[in-house]
Formats: C-alpha cells, sequence, structure tokens
C-alpha cells in the first residue's frame, strides 16, 4: 500500500456581506491535523466560540498524537477526537454560561487527522467535508441541519433546498449544551484524493458541480483555495468563507518532508 503524505493549504475570508469573521482554521503541518468552526452568536460571540473549538481541539489532538497516537489504531484516533471535541465543548458551554456577552454562543466543526493510509472525519454542524477522487466530487459528512432532516424525511428535494430561508438553522452545535455528539468516520486515502473541508460560506454559494469543477481543473493547492473563495464572494459572498483542502500524493513523492503547507520541499 502506498504511504501518503498531504500538501495542505487553507483560506478564511470574511465574504462581502459582514463586517467580522466568525470563521476559524487551525492548520498543523506536523501533525497532520486540520479544525475548521464556524462560530454563531451575538456581539462577537460567534467569533470567540469558533476560534476556542479550533484552538482546543488541535491542541489536545496534536498533543495526544504527538505523545501516544502516532501508532494508534484508527478507532482510538476517533475516540480521542471525541474526547477532544467534548473537552472544548464543555469549555465553550461553561464561558457561555459564565460571561453574560457569550450566552448562546456556538460553532459548528470540522476536525480532520490526515494518516498514511486513511483520513478520520469528525464534524458537528453544516460545516462539510468533500473528497474529490478519479474527478468525481463526493460529500463526506451530513450536514446536522433541520434543513437535512426534511430532505431525509422527503418534504423537499435538493433542488427545493438551495432556495430555502432556513439554511442557517442547525440541529447540533458546539458550546450550545453541556453535551454534544461529534460524528465521525474513517475513509481510506488514495493517491491523488483532495479533501475539502469548508464552511457553508463556501457550500451555501457554490453548487457542488462547481466546488467539483474548480478542483478539477488543479493548480497549487493554495491557489485552489483562494480560487473557491473568490468564487464564493463573486457569488454573493453572503457569508464568512473558510476552506481547508489537503491533497495526497506518496511520501516518495513528497520528498525528506512529509507535511507541507504550500507544496515546498525545502
Amino acid at each position: 500500500m502506498t504511504q501518503l503524505a498531504y500538501q495542505l493549504a487553507s483560506a478564511v475570508d470574511p465574504g462581502r456581506a459582514r463586517q467580522n469573521n466568525e470563521d476559524s482554521v487551525i492548520v498543523d503541518e506536523a501533525a497532520g491535523v486540520a479544525v475548521l468552526a464556524d462560530g454563531m452568536g451575538g456581539y462577537n460571540a460567534g467569533e470567540v466560540a469558533s476560534g476556542m473549538a479550533t484552538h482546543l481541539v488541535h491542541q489536545e489532538l496534536a498533543r495526544w498524537l504527538g505523545e501516544e497516537g502516532r501508532g494508534a489504531g484508527h478507532q482510538e484516533v476517533r475516540r480521542a477526537m471525541e474526547r477532544a471535541a467534548d473537552a472544548a465543548n464543555r469549555t465553550i458551554f461553561n464561558s457561555a454560561s459564565l460571561n453574560a456577552d457569550y450566552q448562546g454562543m456556538g460553532t459548528t466543526l470540522v476536525s480532520v487527522v490526515l494518516r498514511e493510509s486513511v483520513v478520520v472525519i469528525g464534524h458537528i454542524g453544516d460545516s462539510r467535508a468533500y473528497r474529490l477522487r478519479a474527478g468525481r466530487l463526493a460529500r463526506l459528512t451530513r450536514d446536522h441541519s433541520l434543513l437535512q432532516e426534511q430532505i431525509d424525511a422527503g418534504l423537499i428535494t435538493p433542488e427545493e433546498a438551495a432556495f430555502s430561508n432556513i439554511k442557517n438553522l442547525v440541529t447540533r452545535a458546539m458550546g450550545v449544551e453541556d453535551t454534544v455528539k461529534l460524528e465521525t468516520h474513517v475513509h481510506d486515502a488514495r493517491e491523488g484524493d483532495e479533501l475539502l473541508i469548508c464552511s457553508d460560506g463556501l457550500s451555501d454559494m457554490l453548487p457542488d458541480s462547481t466546488i467539483e469543477e474548480m478542483l478539477r481543473a488543479g493548480g497549487a493547492v493554495e491557489q485552489v483555495c483562494r480560487q473557491l473563495v473568490d468564487a464564493a464572494n463573486e457569488a454573493g459572498g453572503r457569508d464568512n468563507i473558510s476552506v481547508v483542502l489537503a491533497r495526497a500524493v506518496s511520501r516518495r513523492a513528497a520528498g525528506p518532508r512529509a507535511w507541507w503547507r504550500f507544496g515546498r520541499t525545502e
């Protein structure tokens, strides 16, 4: 089996309709961890919640992977991701309970651990993970949202959902209650795969067919991230936009450095 390394890049943009940015992204090349969060709440509370989520989840995952996780099985990685999300959720919930300015704050979450043969994905809310493989885009996460529940129940079609006025109503979020369940899945990884994680500022602005076309066009991972953000802004930019792109390459082709952000090997 080919051992994989990953080219990593990210981009965050406030969009065209909002002054503040409630999205947060952390990409850790050395640990093979990416975390994205889209905050919600009044004043600057959404910003606080998303920043806490990415910082705390990344900190715990990077620590665990560095100390004991490198040789761990995939199920152990999933449990570590669940523990990290649970601890971050309690901290955000307690902060909201103790500070009147932060009451009601919450955030989505997508956390990813990139391994040599698989990717492990955890998510809460309606931020998404996609994979481009052999030119075909597949969504790897299912939104925790009222809109998705209506689609699943057959009350609305995916085509009608694009025009719904309840897109922002999530059914699961970090920090809103004292406990929250992180949904986790393990996916095999192959050379040439491209893993995209994003906030709904991208997925609400661009149909999956456009995202697929842009990923298929290729280019350096940082360039593709910027192109996706620009396209979302051109489509209206009604929300903050965050993207992370990980491209799987063979470790042999990657050279001596296993992880890097912008395709450099020095």
